[in-house]
């Protein structure tokens, strides 16, 4: 028997992770989004708030963009740092980032500030592994970890402004994850970001996004079709944090952990 705990993205909330009551753990999954990301959160949204009054976006400072990467950075190894003391802990990366040398590289040229490769940070820890797009055999359990993508149906629902040329980039990405996928074949558990479409995605108003993204299902369909095909045992995921919750896909369970929720099973 292997006693996983799978925990939704945390967000950097270190203070709701250890309220979770770690104890006997064979294995810890995390759905990504690892770090805080306050403050950039915060000036998006102030610039939704110009955007509708009629007034320009402002552009981040450089000193804006290194707080913002910090932020995530110290806030992402804060947190692995912890649960690595109790369990091996694998994760996925979700949409907010996990900055590799490369891409430490083109923002200390684009800003014109010096910051930290995250990734590979992570990589030196000891019990930690972010696992891109791979199947793992991990305690006699196979386990499959998606990272985020770009379904094509999140564009095709909400039509973004760069919808034609985001559209074609997407059916890219789409088409690469459903071979991810077919190859992964059957598994146990299934670790992935954005939830299966229609199932625990729903937009609601709780999180204040714009008003014309509210009821729509930002989940993925590729990611449905996977379940229905293969049915593994169960899929974690979170992304949509108002979807909290379980569902069940025919013989599957769909955990949607939210921000920092938690499931602790234990599987045979």
């Amino acid at each position: 028997m292997v006693r996983i705990l799978a925990i939704g993205d945390p967000h950097g909330d270190l203070d709701k992770i250890k309220k979770i009551p770690i104890k006997d753990i064979d294995l810890i999954l995390l759905t990504g989004d690892l770090g805080k990301v306050s403050l950039a959160r915060k000036l998006y949204f102030d610039n939704i708030k110009r955007k509708e009054k009629g007034l320009p976006e402002l552009d981040r400072t450089s000193r804006q963009e290194k707080e913002i990467y910090m932020e995530n950075h110290n806030s992402t190894l804060s947190l692995l740092k912890y649960l690595s003391k109790f369990a091996p802990a694998y994760s996925i990366a979700g949409n907010v980032v996990i900055l590799t040398k490369s891409d430490v590289k083109k923002i200390n040229k684009k800003h014109g500030v010096k910051i930290p490769s995250t990734k590979s940070c992570i990589d030196r820890m000891d019990n930690v592994k972010i696992v891109k797009n791979r199947l793992r055999l991990l305690n006699g359990l196979k386990i499959g970890f998606l990272e985020y993508f770009n379904d094509i149906c999140w564009f095709k629902e909400f039509k973004p402004r760069d919808y034609r040329k985001s559209i074609q980039i997407s059916k890219k990405e789409t088409n690469r994850v459903r071979k991810i996928l077919n190859n992964f074949g059957k598994m146990d558990v299934l670790v992935c970001h954005q939830p299966p479409y229609g199932i625990l995605d729903k937009v609601s108003s709780k999180y204040n996004p714009p008003s014309d993204c509210i009821g729509k299902h930002a989940g993925s369909k590729i990611i449905l079709d996977y379940i229905k095909k293969h049915q593994p045992r169960y899929v974690f995921c979170g992304h949509i944090h108002e979807g909290e919750g379980m569902k069940r896909i025919g013989r599957t369970e769909v955990y949607n952990l939210g921000v920092a929720g938690y499931k602790i099973l234990n599987i045979d």
